[in-house]
């Protein structure tokens, strides 16, 4: 038989759609949990290979999984997703499927927990910031973001490494999640670095004064107001034309954002300092607890083991090459990429003191303390892993350096794993 949500089994059995009677409807038309084995059986040794992951799904059922991405089916912006998915079905043997509904189809960025809670996803990625008040531990990790190094190579790689590290070392961060009925997978992952980007150069407290400034999240609009200048919010879909009308002036992004909104000729003026970083968005992955709690413990690991070809493809599929093409693109607008000027990064740089030291008294942790120094002790130890096995470069070197053979990513991906995941594998 094959291994499905129960949500979707009322389609099958031609129930009525009211959530309020899964469990009669479950009971009419899925079998069992206990009954396809779930969350037991056999696993596998960490290290093990495809071969052995086959073969350990020999005997398994068949399993298919509800889930959905964020982009259209075989976009750039949906490798990420659709590279993790197919690692598992192959390492699988084909025994783990997934119906995938493009383009957020099932449920809206603000919603996909929601969606995991109520049975209509059984893997999602879960968007915190639109909900701080329900993820508190959470939305203070990511209103921390800025301690982050801002250099093009070892800053992605830093950021996507440290923040998993901190989430997991943070009792309350990972209740959040399961209090809400999910099993957090990936708690961070990130678009990369955020800088300021302008139509006209702005990198004193002068020029910045009064800017209009499209943001989002409580630090990244402290950050602007900061250096004088207004925080606007504006949908993304709606950036190009603002920028392009000066609507407003400036917007806090990245260079993956502003390739995909297609404005980084109407904002060639980028400010990215090495010494006062911006606070930057982040998604995680979860999956319903009740989804994976069903599942052989074989299943369990593939889906925790495979994690990493997530944060791999994030960074060599979707950062590292937008921010070589933004580069280029912000070059023939005649732009720059630059650090502020004195005044300006004192400005950012003692406001960013303030909200990291703020965390010390957050309501959400029992030892907000102890939450500021993880992330201290984190930073600084990814720092200075990442600096023993890759080179760092300038931006503007950057953009005629990279290529998608000038980065293997294989050390960086067995650390990540190792230290991060390995500790929490299925077991």
């Amino acid at each position: 038989m094959t291994l499905s949500r129960t949500t979707r089994s009322r389609s099958i059995c031609g129930s009525a759609a009211v959530l309020a009677l899964a469990a009669a409807l479950v009971a009419g038309c899925a079998e069992s949990a206990s009954a396809a084995g779930g969350g037991g059986g056999d696993g596998v040794e960490y290290g093990a290979t495809k071969d052995d992951y086959i073969a350990a799904f020999e005997d398994v059922d068949p399993i298919r999984l509800y889930t959905q991405s964020p982009a259209p089916r075989g976009s750039a912006t949906g490798v990420p997703v659709e590279k993790y998915l197919d690692r598992i079905t192959e390492w699988s043997g084909g025994k783990i499927t997934f119906d995938v509904a493009y383009s957020n189809a099932v449920a809206p960025p603000a919603e996909i927990d929601n969606a995991l809670m109520d049975g209509r996803l059984d893997l999602g990625h879960v968007i915190p910031q639109y909900e701080p008040s329900e993820y508190p531990a959470t939305a203070a990790l990511i209103d921390s973001s800025f301690v982050s190094l801002q250099t093009p190579v070892l800053g992605p790689l830093q950021s996507n490494a440290w923040a998993n590290e901190v989430a997991f070392e943070t009792p309350e961060l990972v209740a959040e999640y399961e209090d809400k009925g999910m099993k957090l997978l990936l708690p961070a992952y990130n678009s990369g670095s955020n800088g300021l980007f302008c139509a006209t150069e702005r990198r004193d407290l002068a020029a910045t004064k009064g800017a209009q400034v499209t943001a989002s999240g409580l630090s990244i609009n402290s950050e602007v107001e900061s250096l004088g200048a207004t925080p606007v919010s504006i949908a993304y879909t709606e950036l190009f034309e603002a920028l392009e009308r000066g609507i407003a002036d400036c917007s806090v992004t990245s260079f993956t954002v502003g390739m995909l909104g297609g404005f980084l000729g109407q904002t060639p003026q980028v400010v990215v300092d090495p010494d006062a970083g911006l606070a930057v968005g982040w998604g995680g992955m979860a999956m319903s607890t009740e989804a994976w709690e069903e599942l052989p413990l074989v299943a369990q690991q593939l889906i925790w083991d495979s994690l990493t070809v997530y944060v791999e493809s994030n960074i060599e599929d979707k950062i590292l090459p937008n921010t070589a093409d933004g580069m280029k693109a912000v070059l023939a607008a005649n732009g720059t990429v630059g650090p502020y000027a004195e005044d300006a990064r004192a400005a950012l740089a003692a406001e960013n003191e303030n909200l990291l030291e703020a965390q010390r008294t957050n309501a959400a942790f029992d030892d907000g303390g102890a939450f500021v120094d993880r992330i201290g002790a984190s930073t600084e130890k990814w720092e200075s892993t990442l600096s023993e096995l890759y080179d760092d470069v300038t931006y503007d070197e950057f953009a005629t350096w990279y290529s998608p053979e000038a980065l293997d990513l294989e050390d960086y991906s067995a650390k990540v794993y190792e230290e991060i995941f390995l500790p929490h594998r299925p077991s």
